[in-house]
């Protein structure tokens, strides 16, 4: 069962690719693979496991704890919980975003950009959404510059590439931060890197993964862009500038406040979310209470609710489960294990596993991956590798869109296809990667 799972799991990334050939929506896939790999799992004989399957060290040292019990009361719970954190941060800043949208916030800022020329307006999303990013995260940032992008370009396929260079973008201004990808968050909180040196030693090389995808796009993209004509004014007619002024702000300064609220309190950042979006709500009730009963209900949380693409959340958790399921039963372990038999002397080894492990997580979840290193090395604070991990973590998933949590938010909200953005977006990304590598490297070797 153990490699049979990892058949199943690629042939189940395959049906997701072939969404559209096979006409079978991805969400039902996800969720159908992992569903088979945690029942293929619950099958094994955990004699058969590997002795650094979790499975078999949690046996081991609780004598009388049957493997079923395990897996259903342990494992499965445990990362679900992990993965309700995502999940409902998730939900909160989409819809503290679309509470924003719908009232006309969001003009503030696009009213704001005059550029219609592609090239030039491409650099202005891109490094806003790589700077935003290291201040929120790059799951966050993602949902408000697709918001925004769909007040600014009308063209689906030209919007699909700008929201293509949002997700590198977005992914490389959180993997500098620590507070801007949850990899390198693991790793500022596990003591693995420090804030101001994560800062320092790898700015440059995202940056430089950010400006080469940009550079070459910059080659191609010609013409201009058309905006959305008369929505705005038509949906928002009814509203103060005040009240739009308030929401944006009120809103926008919620989701910042996110990072600081997990710093002092070190409680996961959904509940600062869910914190914010109540807030948030309860003002937009008060708000809406003097309105007529048809402008408060297209105003109020309820309705933004019921315009969250829910098939696209439910996508996620189908992801994130089938990825579990394999850092349960151990075949994730066994892959770091793999790579720490290169026969290379240090620190050419180093970089290369790095390298690989940032191109593993287009495919799979950083997180396990990154947990999987943390456990096997002891390197001192701010070790090259540490600072190496969190750049690659932080920067390969943009090589797939389900590589990252941003990709995989695109994805749900703009309905982008999986072979579209392998064709035009991932040999960007996966140039953009190697380059910031090249530059860690170089930087080291100087």
């Amino acid at each position: 069962m153990f490699y049979v799972m990892i058949a199943v799991f690629v042939l189940g990334y395959v049906m997701i690719a072939l969404e559209h050939p096979l006409r079978v929506n991805k969400s039902a896939s996800a969720l159908l693979l992992g569903v088979i790999l945690w029942t293929l799992f619950a099958l094994c004989n955990p004699l058969a496991l590997p002795d650094y399957s979790p499975a078999r060290a949690y046996l081991e040292a609780n004598e009388g704890s049957t493997f079923i019990e395990w897996v259903t009361h342990v494992a499965l719970i445990h990362h679900l919980g992990e993965i309700s954190e995502i999940l409902f941060f998730l939900l909160g800043a989409m819809t503290i975003v679309e509470l924003i949208d719908c009232h006309g916030g969001f003009g503030i800022i696009t009213n704001r950009i005059r550029a219609t020329r592609k090239t030039p307006l491409l650099w202005i999303i891109s490094v806003i959404a790589f700077f935003m990013s290291a201040v929120l995260d790059n799951l966050t940032t993602s949902i408000v510059m697709v918001a925004l992008l769909r007040k600014l370009v009308s063209d689906r396929k030209d919007r699909w590439i700008f929201s293509g260079m949002v997700i590198i973008a977005a992914n490389a201004g959180g993997a500098w931060s620590p507070i801007g990808d949850v990899t390198t968050i693991m790793l500022w909180i596990g003591n693995k890197i420090s804030a101001l040196n994560i800062i320092s030693a790898i700015f440059v090389p995202s940056f430089v993964s950010l400006i080469v995808p940009l550079g070459i796009l910059s080659f191609t993209m010609k013409g201009r862009i058309t905006r959305p004509e008369g929505e705005n004014e038509h949906q928002h007619a009814n509203l103060k500038m005040w009240e739009r002024n308030l929401i944006f702000f009120m809103g926008v300064g919620l989701l910042l406040c996110v990072p600081v609220f997990k710093t002092i309190t070190h409680l996961p950042p959904y509940l600062g979310v869910l914190g914010g979006l109540s807030i948030l709500w309860i003002t937009t009730e008060l708000m809406n209470a003097r309105r007529s009963e048809q402008d408060a209900v297209s105003l109020s949380v309820s309705t933004m609710l019921r315009r969250i693409d829910t098939s696209s959340v439910l996508f996620f958790l189908g992801i994130l489960v089938a990825v579990a399921s394999l850092q349960a039963c151990g075949q994730l372990m066994m892959l770091s294990m793999e790579l720490d038999t290169i026969p290379l002397g240090s620190p050419s080894k180093y970089y290369l596993i790095t390298v690989i492990m940032g191109l593993l997580s287009a495919v799979v979840d950083n997180v396990p991956l990154v947990a999987g290193a943390m456990g096997m090395y002891s390197f001192p604070m701010d070790h090259f590798f540490w600072e190496f991990t969190a750049y690659a973590a932080g920067t390969g998933g943009s090589i797939l869109i389900i590589g990252s949590a941003a990709g995989v938010a695109v994805m749900g909200m703009e309905k982008i296809d999986f072979i579209w953005y392998l064709k035009r977006i991932s040999l960007l990304a996966l140039v953009g990667y190697l380059a910031g590598c090249g530059v860690f490297i170089l930087e080291r070797a100087i």
